[in-house]
């Protein structure tokens, strides 16, 4: 099922209906391409032509300085449309690759366009999910300019965490991370050693540990309060007692 994850979170916003769910899972599941780790989808300067949905696996989006340099900008988890309406643009202007070995759909704009003419309930949703991104982008922005490496590397922890719970990616209030040091230095603009230090720091607060692939939440209500976060930016309620 390669729209299972974007059918649980759409119908988080928007009750789908067994049709809605139906044409969504006809179309992510036409065309599913595998590829490694470290791998493009789409790199900056390509001309984008359809719409990636992620089915297994993570991705991220991301620009790299003339001196080798790269700036995480975000990151998809199962269920994350990389990008919806990218394919009106002429040139992408940034990448964007695999973290781990992944799945992903590829949707032409025309069955896209399609699915939203033929099911309101769905184009409402895929609206909201367009402006919870936004949102999201909004937050990291907060997150660069004024928040300190421990209160950034929670908060990213509280925000993955609460995205794949909605999805039904955690279990046992714990979840996949499979970023490596340098991923979450180059999202948060941390070196690598700092983000070393501050993942030690997080791990002996005793609110949650992140390690070998896997983050485990102990007091995410603490962990909240450490990163100064407020799940409000994703727009979606979440039962904290799970």
């Amino acid at each position: 099922m390669s729209g299972k994850f974007l059918i649980r979170k759409l119908d988080a916003f928007s009750s789908l209906s067994k049709d809605d769910e139906a044409a969504i899972e006809q179309l992510a599941s036409k065309r599913v391409i595998e590829i490694r780790r470290g791998r493009d989808i789409i790199s900056e300067g390509e001309d984008p032509r359809t719409v990636n949905l992620i089915v297994q696996g993570w991705a991220c989006r991301y620009k790299t300085l003339e001196d080798g340099r790269r700036q995480i900008l975000s990151f998809f988890v199962p269920g994350d449309l990389a990008d919806l309406h990218v394919y009106v643009l002429k040139a992408m202007d940034h990448s964007i690759a695999a973290i781990t070995p992944l799945q992903y759909a590829i949707l032409s704009p025309a069955e896209f366009e399609k699915l939203g003419d033929e099911h309101p309930r769905v184009l409402r949703a895929l609206w909201w999910e367009t402006l919870v991104t936004a949102s999201i982008q909004r937050e990291w922005l907060v997150t660069v300019g004024q928040r300190s490496a421990l209160e950034s590397v929670a908060h990213l922890a509280c925000e993955l965490y609460l995205r794949l719970k909605l999805v039904g990616l955690v279990e046992s209030k714990s979840c996949a991370f499979p970023l490596t040091q340098s991923d979450i230095g180059d999202a948060l603009g941390l070196t690598q050693p700092h983000v070393s230090r501050t993942l030690k720091e997080l791990n002996d607060s005793g609110y949650v540990h992140i390690g070998r692939g896997v983050l485990k939440m102990i007091d995410l209500a603490a962990l909240q309060k450490m990163a100064a976060f407020n799940a409000n930016y994703l727009h979606q309620q979440y039962d904290d007692a799970e």
